[in-house]
Parts: structure tokens; sequence; C-alpha cells
């Protein structure tokens, strides 16, 4: 249960780190992205097209470029992430010392 979480934390950072380097160096390739991050050419593809079907970027011809929605999402960000760490620290079991089987 908890690996699912890490690995959907994982992918969500190499999407944020994926946008950030379209809103540092846009237009920007798929190989740019790659040699620049050390993730394979179908991780970064792959990030391209969620952050397309978010809205947050859209093909140009010399590379990825942000939206009219980019800047709102960016803005927002912080606090959907505050929050979401607050739901997690929610969910801790503290005080059980042990748990009997």
């Amino acid at each position: 249960m908890i690996d699912r979480l890490e690995k959907e934390v994982d992918m969500l950072e190499r999407h944020l780190q994926v946008l950030k380097m379209v809103i540092e160096n846009e237009p920007i390739g798929i190989v740019k992205m790659s040699n620049e991050t050390g993730y394979p050419h179908h991780k970064v593809r792959y990030s391209l097209r969620v952050l397309e079907e978010e809205n947050l970027i859209e093909p140009s011809s010399q590379g990825a470029i942000t939206t009219e929605r980019t800047e709102e999402f960016v803005a927002d960000l912080d606090d959907k992430l505050a929050e979401t760490i607050g739901t997690l620290e929610g969910m801790k079991i503290e005080g059980v010392a042990e748990v009997e089987s």
C-alpha cells in the first residue's frame, strides 16, 4: 500500500520537475530535458503528456511551452501540497507500541 504511494509521489515529483524545466527554459524539447534530469526519454515524454492533458503545457515546433493555466497552477501548488501533507500527517498511527497478532 505504501509502495504505491511512494511511486505516485516519485512520479509527481518528476512531472513537477519537467514542468519547472518548461517554465524556466521554454521552449524545451525531450532530449534536453532527459539529458539535464537524467530521466529516460520515455519518462520525460510521459510527464509531458500528463502535463499537456492537464493543460499546463502545449507542444510547439521548438518544444514544450507553458499555457495560460500554468501560472495559476503554480500559484496554488504550495497550498495544495501543504494540505496533502497535513492529510498524510493525520494518517500517522502514533502511540502504538506493539500491534498484537
